[in-house]
């Protein structure tokens, strides 16, 4: 079997894309078992790549806040804590 992946995109909305036109594909039901399972695979992948690229979005996130002085700071997000 050909390794028929294509290559994980760069851009977040991109890949986000890809994902939807992939779950429809797939729910379309039109497709061979074969082709199915090269679809599914490559959902996956697809939101394995999406979910590293939000990790390393929340990573870079921060905060405005506001010191018991009123003076404006930044603090990095803790997701817990909002």
């Amino acid at each position: 079997m050909a390794d028929t992946r294509e290559a994980d995109p760069a851009r977040f909305e991109d890949a986000l894309h890809d994902l939807e036109e992939t779950v429809q594909r797939l729910e379309s039901g039109e497709l061979s078992l074969e082709d199915a399972l090269v679809a599914f695979e490559r959902g996956v992948g697809l939101v394995r790549v999406l979910n590293e690229k939000l990790a390393a979005v929340e990573q870079r996130i921060e905060v405005l806040v506001r010191d018991s002085q009123g003076r404006l700071g930044t603090r990095r997000l803790d997701p817990e804590s909002e």
